[in-house]
């Protein structure tokens, strides 16, 4: 509690506004942290959102992925289960193509598959990366990441292949 004088009041009011969630599918066993915005998206079973994430309208977050804070998944984003994202991760669906004719936008889509690491501070353009793949802090991916890569660097690039059949699902 916080004493004002002789008032006590809560640090949060019931409803908290330090939470932005509108028309969202949250599963009631994932855990938002405050100062977040997420509005009109699906979030999966035991998923945490750490503070200062946004995520936008039609994006996915698999059971059990952690996404860390400061971290943007726009629309058209979807993240498989068991996943990481660190903190800083930045999605992105926009390849700056030329206008439709009717000026509509062109919106690309990012997906991400189960157990696959994200380094902090890393860049997706609309790509699709694998199962079980690591992308390096601060890397720039611009191109398909396969099931089992590591890539790493600006822009991104394959440092070597894991071998899945060593690897649990569990």
């Amino acid at each position: 509690m916080i004493y004002n004088g002789s008032v006590k009041r809560s640090p949060k009011p019931a409803g908290s506004p330090l939470k932005k969630q509108r028309d969202c599918k949250i599963d009631p066993t994932a855990k938002i942290m405050d100062f977040t915005n997420l509005y009109e998206c699906e979030v999966g079973a035991g998923v945490f959102v750490g503070p200062f994430v946004e995520i936008q309208r039609g994006a996915r977050v698999g059971p059990r992925t952690r996404i860390s804070s400061h971290s943007f998944l726009c629309e058209g984003v979807t993240v498989g289960s068991d996943c990481f994202v660190g903190h800083g991760v930045m999605f992105t669906n926009d390849l700056y193509d030329v206008p439709l004719p009717n000026g509509a936008y062109n919106m690309k889509k990012t997906s991400v598959g189960n157990f696959v690491r994200i380094g902090s501070n890393a860049t997706l353009l609309p790509v699709k990366v694998g199962d079980h793949a690591i992308i390096g802090a601060g890397a720039v991916v611009t191109k398909d990441v396969p099931a089992g890569a590591v890539v790493a660097g600006v822009p991104a690039r394959v440092l070597r292949k894991r071998d899945l059949s060593k690897i649990s699902q569990a």
